[in-house]
């Protein structure tokens, strides 16, 4: 028995330091080459607090923890969200948001919603909005 427990201590720690499998590696490869695309050729501006919503209609998930939205292809915001919304990439969820203003800010709260079961499974919070511009684009 003492033999053992050293056993099982040294396949649990191997267990948490194991490499991702090849899938998972491939995903964020995936995702890293979409959010260079979306900023091949911008330049990163300063970080603003919030967004107008008339910029929110093309929006585009990167993963669970960043959002882009596209204003044509001139310019596009980052968003880093405060914490991961669990599953937004995965597909077949929405990211919902309720404002009452005109912009969306950071702090305000998205709710990830399920739209195979119908119903909010999650939710997270905005970052900043780090506008990225083609050069010379005044928009």
């Amino acid at each position: 028995m003492r033999f053992l427990a050293p056993l099982i201590l040294g396949v649990a720690v191997s267990a948490c330091t194991a490499a991702p499998p090849a899938e998972t590696a491939q995903i964020v490869a995936a995702q890293q080459a979409k959010l260079a695309d979306l900023t091949a050729g911008k330049i990163a501006g300063p970080p603003q607090s919030c967004l107008n919503t008339y910029h929110q209609n093309d929006m585009v998930v990167i993963d669970d923890n960043t959002i882009a939205f596209r204003q044509g292809r001139q310019r596009v915001y980052v968003n880093h969200m405060m914490g991961p919304c669990s599953n937004l990439a995965s597909g077949g969820n929405a990211l919902v948001t309720k404002t009452t203003t005109t912009q969306l800010c950071r702090g305000d709260i998205a709710q990830i919603f399920d739209t195979s079961i119908k119903m909010t499974v999650g939710s997270c919070s905005f970052g900043d909005f780090v506008p990225y511009s083609a050069p010379g684009y005044r928009g």
